[in-house]
C-alpha cells in the first residue's frame, strides 16, 4: 500500500522519535559507540529543548526496555510521587474539588532526570558529557523553533506578561513572541545543565560515580534547593483562577529514587506484550488485547467500521476498569491478575454488541464492590458530560490543532546492533505547566492533576503516592523473541493509537509505516485523566480519511462520531527487530516533525 515515507531498514541501529533533531542525536550516540540506552537518553534531553510545549526537564518518564545482556524486559519508573504535604485535606482547605491543571499546586517530584541518570549509570556506555552536550548546545546556541511552539507561546503572552513574568523572561525575548523556524535560545537552562555536568566531573572517579554525582546535584543539590525556594516564595496563578504556592520541598526530592519493576504482560496469539504496571494506564492495552482475543480481528479490514467498532468498545470496558481499579500498588490493592485473566476477559467480551455503549461499565470483582460503587458515584456527582472547556492537560493531537495552550508528550524508540531495545515516553514540565524557575530556566510539572480529591478511590491523592500516569511505552515479543518497541504521545489516547497500529501489524501483515499511516481513531467515552476530568459518553473520533461509508456505518452503530481532519490523530513511532536480524523503524507523518533513522 502507499505510505507517506519508507519504512527505515538497517542492521547497525535504528532510532525514531517525535522530532528529527532528537532522532539524529540518538543516532549520533550509536555512531559514537553508545548503545540504545545512551541514544534514548540523549534524544530525550534534546526533546526537552526542541519540544518544550510537550516535555521539559522537570517532567516524568517511564521506560520499558529489553537488555541484551540480562535477557530480561524491565520497567524503569521515573514517575515522581506527590509531596509529603499534598493531602486531600490541604487542597480542600483551599476550596478546591479538583487539583488545578496548571500552576505550582499540581507539581509532583520531577522524576525524569533521575530516570535518565539511572538508565545511563546502569545500562549505558558513554560518558555523561557525550550524552548531554547536544542538548546543551541547542539550549545555548539556539535551535529552529517549531511554528507550533511559537503559536503556543503566542496564546500565553498575556499570562506570561501579567502572571508568570519569569516565563516571559525566557519565552518572550525582548517582549516579543519568538518566530517559528528561527533560532531560539534558553541560556538559563543551558547553564543549569552545564553546572550539573561540571559538578559531576569535579567528583572524578568512574563514569558511574560521575553520573551519580549529577543525580545528586539535581535531587540533593542546587536544583532541589531552587525548586524548594520557588515553591515556598511564589504564588502562581493556576487553572483554578487563583494564585497558590507549591507544596514540593527539597526533602521530597531527596527521599525519592527511581525504581526498576517487573512489567505487566499478557500473551496474545503468538505475541507477549509488556507494559508498565497499574500506577499507569499500561494494563488497559493488555486488558483490551485479552478482550479482543475472542474476535477474528484478522477477518476485519484494518480501517473498517467493524474493526474500529470492536476495538473502541473493548477499550471502553478496559478504561472503565482503569477508573475503578488502577492506582499506585504501593498504596492500594489492584486485582491485576484477575483483570488480565482469560476468564475475566471472556465475561467482559460478552458486553460487546453491534451498537456503541454510552455507559461506564467497570467489571465487578469480589471484594471491590464498595470501591467500584464509589467511583461510579463520583462520576455522577461530577456530572461528567464532556462539555469541553480550556484545560492544561494532555490532549488528543486533534485538539492540539484547535488549542495550542495544552501540553502533550514525546516518545522515543531505539534498537541497537547488540539487540538492546528501549521504548520511553517522557512528558510533563511543559512551558505552559507553571512559571519558569529563573535560576533553572524551566518550569515544574503538573502531573498531580491526575489524582482525585475524593476519598476511597484507587487514584485518590496521598503523600508520596504516584499519580496514575497516562505515559505508556510498549515492548512486544513474537514467538519468544524481542520484536517491537513502540509508543506515542497523546494522554488517554496513547493506548488507543498504539493498539490500532499493533493489531494492524499482527493481523493484517502491514509493515510499521503502513500501520501508522492508516486512518487512526480513539474514544473519549471515559473520564479524562486531566483537569477538568470530563467524559464524553459514546464519543468516537475517526480521521475522515476512513471514508464516508465507514463513517456512516459507525454512526448507524450508535457512536457519537467526531470527524477529525486527515493527519491529525496520533503521533506514533515504532522500531522492530526482525527474526533475521534486520532492523526496521517508522514515524508518523502527522505534524511533519517525527522521524525515523537507521543504517
Amino acid at each position: 500500500m502507499f505510505t507517506t515515507r519508507p519504512e527505515i531498514l538497517g542492521t547497525f541501529g535504528v532510532v525514531t522519535t517525535t522530532h528529527w533533531l532528537a532522532t539524529a542525536t540518538g543516532m549520533a550516540m550509536l555512531e559514537k559507540g553508545g548503545n540504545a540506552f545512551d541514544a534514548c537518553a540523549a534524544a530525550a534531553f534534546v526533546l526537552q529543548v526542541v519540544e518544550p510545549h510537550l516535555v521539559g526537564p522537570a517532567g516524568d518518564m517511564p521506560a520499558v526496555f529489553y537488555s541484551a545482556e540480562t535477557k530480561k524486559v524491565e520497567v524503569l519508573c521515573a514517575q515522581g510521587p506527590a509531596p509529603q504535604a499534598a493531602t486531600i485535606e490541604a487542597y480542600k482547605k483551599l476550596g478546591l474539588d479538583l487539583i488545578p491543571g496548571s500552576g505550582l499546586l499540581s507539581t509532583v517530584v520531577p522524576g525524569a532526570f533521575g530516570g535518565w541518570m539511572t538508565m545511563l549509570r546502569d545500562h549505558g556506555r558513554l560518558p555523561l558529557r557525550e550524552v548531554l552536550e547536544p542538548a546543551i548546545g541547542y539550549f545555548e546556541n539556539g535551535h529552529p523553533m517549531l511554528p507550533r511552539v511559537s503559536d503556543t507561546i503566542g496564546t500565553l503572552t498575556e499570562l506570561f506578561t501579567t502572571e508568570w513574568p519569569t516565563s516571559g523572561a525566557v519565552y518572550l525575548p525582548g517582549g516579543n513572541v519568538p518566530k517559528g523556524k528561527e533560532l531560539f535560545r534558553n541560556t538559563a537552562a543551558a547553564e543549569t545543565y552545564k553546572r550539573i555536568l561540571a559538578e559531576s566531573e569535579a567528583v572524578g572517579g568512574s563514569r558511574e560515580t560521575q553520573i551519580q554525582a549529577a543525580y545528586d546535584a539535581w535531587y540533593k543539590g542546587f536544583v532541589a534547593e531552587a525548586m524548594d525556594k520557588f515553591c515556598r516564595t511564589t504564588e502562581a496563578m493556576d487553572s483554578s483562577g487563583r494564585r497558590h504556592k507549591g507544596l514540593l520541598t527539597a526533602d521530597d526530592m531527596a527521599r525519592w529514587t527511581p525504581t526498576y519493576e517487573t512489567p505487566a504482560s499478557v500473551t496474545y496469539h503468538d505475541w507477549e506484550v509488556f507494559k508498565i504496571g497499574p500506577w499507569g494506564q499500561g494494563p488497559v492495552f493488555l486488558q483490551t488485547l485479552k478482550i479482543l482475543e475472542g474476535f477474528d480481528i484478522g477477518a476485519m479490514g484494518p480501517a473498517s467500521a467493524e474493526f474500529i467498532h470492536h476495538v473502541a468498545e473493548a477499550m471502553k470496558l478496559a478504561f472503565a476498569d482503569r477508573e475503578a481499579y488502577y492506582g499506585d500498588p504501593d498504596f492500594v490493592k489492584v486485582p491485576l491478575a484477575t483483570l488480565l485473566s482469560d476468564e475475566y476477559a471472556t465475561e467482559r467480551r460478552k458486553l460487546i454488541g453491534d451498537t456503541a455503549s454510552h455507559e461506564q461499565r467497570p467489571g465487578m470483582i469480589a471484594g471491590f464492590e464498595e470501591q467500584v460503587g464509589k467511583m461510579l458515584a463520583t462520576l455522577r456527582i461530577a456530572g461528567q458530560s464532556g462539555t469541553g472547556g480550556a484545560t492544561v492537560g494532555e490532549p488528543t493531537l486533534a485538539s492540539m490543532v484547535a488549542s495550542s495552550r495544552r501540553g502533550d508528550t514525546v516518545h522515543i524508540d531505539v534498537i541497537d546492533k547488540w539487540g538492546n531495545m528501549v521504548a520511553a515516553t517522557p512528558s510533563g514540565g511543559w512551558l505552559q505547566s507553571s512559571p519558569v524557575i529563573p535560576e533553572l530556566g524551566f518550569p515544574l510539572n503538573s502531573r498531580a492533576q491526575a489524582f482525585y480529591l475524593d476519598e476511597g478511590l484507587p487514584s485518590s491523592l496521598a503523600p508520596f503516592k504516584r499519580p496514575r500516569t497516562t505515559l505508556t511505552p510498549t515492548i512486544a515479543f513474537e514467538n519468544g523473541e524481542p520484536r517491537l518497541a513502540f509508543g506515542t504521545p497523546g494522554g488517554d489516547q496513547q493506548e488507543q493509537w498504539q493498539l490500532g497500529m499493533f493489531l494492524r501489524r499482527v493481523h493484517h501483515g502491514l509493515n510499521l509505516q503502513e500501520a501508522i499511516d492508516l486512518p487512526l481513531f480513539h474514544t473519549q467515552h471515559f473520564p479524562s485523566t486531566f483537569y477538568p476530568r470530563e467524559a464524553r459518553p459514546g464519543h468516537l473520533t475517526v480521521e475522515e480519511s476512513v471514508g464516508a461509508e465507514v463513517i456512516a456505518d459507525l454512526v448507524k452503530r450508535g457512536h457519537a462520531l467526531e470527524e477529525a481532519p486527515v493527519w491529525t490523530v496520533g503521533r506514533l513511532t515504532a522500531a522492530e527487530k526482525s527474526s533475521n536480524g534486520l532492523l526496521r523503524a517508522a514515524a508518523t507523518p502527522r505534524l511533519m516533525q517525527a522521524y525515523a533513522i537507521g543504517r
